[in-house]
């Protein structure tokens, strides 16, 4: 069967998805085969996911990337959660961490005693029970403590990274080089594919080469230049539950030591990020065209700035959903080609990340097995469904109704799934997360109980514990959260002791 290992694969598309791709499959296949990414600096890339999940490391990790050198490279800082800011109701703001509740007792998660403890009027809001929720606001991080006892918070610390897109694609290309990988500047103007099967062939660049290749991944954006416009498998449009279809971005200069948390701010029809850098803040603001104009949303989103604007604000257009098929034929597409959820909880660049990971699992051979590709689209589809789910959350799960894009998002029907799971937890508080899914519990119970979706019980087995105990617990707890916080450095000490970036 060595005759038919795929031995050419051809990236189409740089920025962070193609990089990705180029670093990761290299780092995996080593000289198993030869990788060649095209792009055009005339075309450029869209350059906004500049904030990510705790995976990304995992990531790191397998490339051999120490987050020393990582930060410094790309202006990054780090990210314990994000922060969401008049989303329930205007003037409420709650954090979603990246850690755990405080700790579970007789099989039960932490939430459910908190929930009668809240009842019976001895416990604070729910983020006073996480290190990370209590951390983010004060300034506060440092990764995993290696001689912090095992069972304290501070042993085992999720984080992100907060980075500058154009500097980790910049980062990850020299990466890739080095392991082999060609870069080909040149815009694609024409795609070869064979007559028997409508495999692609090669792709025709405007200087008149063909670039021939076994698997071609397709990394060229919203445009899907080989999934949509060559193989047209179509997109399922998520617009009914997800509305907002634009984005302005623009960046600020500093103001004051970074945050180690984005900050997401609900505003008149969609939100805004904040997203702080070594050395500027990112900002966007995700908005619905049909409920404001352009102008409308550039002037309060330059409104709302910490410092003096840097270049020119850009507006950007999307529509939410996904290809129905990723992966067809000989074809994947990875990052925006595949599909769009927008960044709310950042899960970007972790989509892309799960995309390497899932084709490395199911590595073809050059037919491409149509059991293989069946499976990687299955998978793909539940991925993303999933994380649409628990974004469309935060838009429903609003008492807002100022404005008629939060009076439509309040009233709006949702995916049958998302709705069994807000019935669930409203009766009692229960989340079982489904498989592998993205977000576990904990990330669902911040928001759910964030957004003031109350259960009207607890578990029974709660009720075998006193009042005195449940009070007890919840000072222990809180006690042992506020001295770890103490504990930690400064967000920006510890980046200027570590990985200052270079001015």
């Amino acid at each position: 069967m060595t005759d038919l290992a795929i031995q050419r694969v051809v990236i189409v598309g740089g920025g962070t998805a193609g990089w990705m791709a180029a670093a990761g499959l290299a780092r995996i296949l080593g000289q198993q085969c030869a990788i060649r990414l095209v792009e055009s600096e005339q075309i450029g890339t869209i350059g906004v996911g500049e904030s990510t999940v705790p995976h990304l490391k995992l990531f790191n990790d397998l490339l051999g990337v120490d987050d020393v050198n990582f930060v410094k490279q790309t202006q990054g800082t780090f990210k314990l959660g994000t922060q969401f800011v008049n989303w329930g109701r205007i003037g409420d703001c709650y954090m979603h961490g990246f850690g755990t509740l405080g700790h579970d007792i007789s099989l039960l998660p932490f939430h459910q005693f908190w929930l009668k403890a809240r009842r019976l009027g001895f416990a604070e809001e729910l983020g006073a029970y996480s290190l990370h929720t209590m951390a983010g606001p004060r300034g506060k991080f440092t990764p995993s403590v290696t001689n912090a006892p095992q069972n304290s918070p501070l042993a085992d610390i999720a984080y992100a990274y907060h980075f500058d897109a154009g500097l980790y694609a910049r980062f990850l290309r020299g990466y890739a080089e080095r392991l082999g990988v060609r870069r080909t500047e040149g815009k694609v103007v024409d795609v070869r594919r064979r007559g028997e099967d409508g495999f692609v062939e090669a792709v025709v660049l405007e200087s008149g080469e063909n670039l021939e290749g076994d698997l071609f991944l397709d990394c060229s954006g919203f445009r899907g230049l080989l999934i949509e416009q060559t193989l047209r498998v179509g997109y399922e449009d998520w617009s009914h539950w997800l509305p907002c279809n634009s984005a302005v971005a623009v960046s600020c200069e500093t103001a004051g030591p970074p945050t180690p948390y984005v900050r997401c701010t609900a505003h008149q029809a969609g939100w805004q990020w904040r997203i702080p850098l070594q050395n500027r803040i990112g900002n966007g603001y995700v908005y619905s065209n049909r409920h404001i104009s352009d102008d409308e949303a550039t002037a309060t989103l330059l409104k709302h700035l910490d410092g003096r604007v840097i270049g020119e604000p850009r507006v950007l257009r999307f529509t939410a959903g996904q290809r129905r098929k990723p992966w067809d034929k000989n074809v994947v597409a990875m990052g925006l080609a595949a599909g769009f959820v927008e960044p709310l909880e950042s899960t970007t660049i972790y989509m892309v990340q799960s995309a390497i990971t899932r084709l490395t699992k199911l590595w073809p051979r050059r037919d491409c097995s149509e059991v293989l590709r069946d499976r990687y689209n299955a998978q793909a589809a539940f991925e993303i469904e999933r994380i649409r789910d628990f974004i469309i959350l935060h838009f429903c799960a609003t008492e807002r109704d100022d404005t008629p894009f939060w009076d439509y998002c309040r009233t709006m029907d949702i995916p049958e799934p998302l709705a069994d799971n807000i019935r669930l937890f409203r009766d009692s508080g229960r989340f079982y997360r489904d498989a592998e899914e993205l977000f576990a519990l904990p990330s669902w119970v911040e928001v759910m109980i964030g957004q003031r979706i109350l259960p009207r019980t607890w578990h029974p087995v709660v009720d075998q514990f006193s009042d005195a105990d449940l009070k007890k617990l919840m000072e222990d707890v809180q006690r042992v959260i506020a001295a770890c916080v103490e504990a930690m450095p400064a967000h920006q000490a510890f980046l200027d002791q570590h990985c200052k970036a270079n001015a």
